[in-house]
């Protein structure tokens, strides 16, 4: 058995079904991110262009695929479908998000926002690990293929 194999065996045996509501939630939260990314996206590529050196074309383009791998990833999530293949393209941004919390945007925001890309940082982590559980379209799928 490769590490993986192990990995997925593991998550198929310890998954509770409640988990699988914290996933759903996290694909919703994840895709309503997205949709408020695209919506204030001239903001939030602001605040992105004081921390890194880029021209316009990149910083759309970093823009563009912030809101597609949310809406993606979201998708991907609530439904149970690739499902690690989903907190892996969200891993990336995630990390971003809280390396750039720390700009000026009020008192609290920095904290608030760093706290709750942490929490969904864990969260991918474990869900990456733990793949999809019992509420998801790709279990579904493979008990109908039987």
């Amino acid at each position: 058995m490769t590490l993986m194999q192990k990995l997925e065996h593991w998550g198929d045996t310890h998954h509770p079904q409640w988990v699988d509501i914290i996933r759903i939630a996290l694909g919703l939260f994840l895709g309503w991110r997205g949709i408020v990314f695209l919506e204030n996206m001239s903001a939030e590529l602001g605040r992105i262009s004081g921390n890194i050196s880029a021209n316009s074309f990149w910083l759309l383009s970093i823009g563009h695929l912030i809101v597609f791998a949310h809406l993606l990833g979201g998708v991907l999530l609530v439904l149970g479908v690739l499902t690690r293949f989903a907190c892996l393209i969200q891993l990336p941004i995630i990390i971003g998000a809280i390396l750039f919390a720390g700009a000026p945007g009020g008192l609290w925001t920095p904290v608030a926002t760093i706290l709750v890309a942490l929490v969904v940082l864990a969260l991918l982590v474990y869900f990456l690990i733990a793949g999809n559980g019992r509420l998801s379209f790709d279990r579904y799928m493979n008990e109908t293929a039987r």
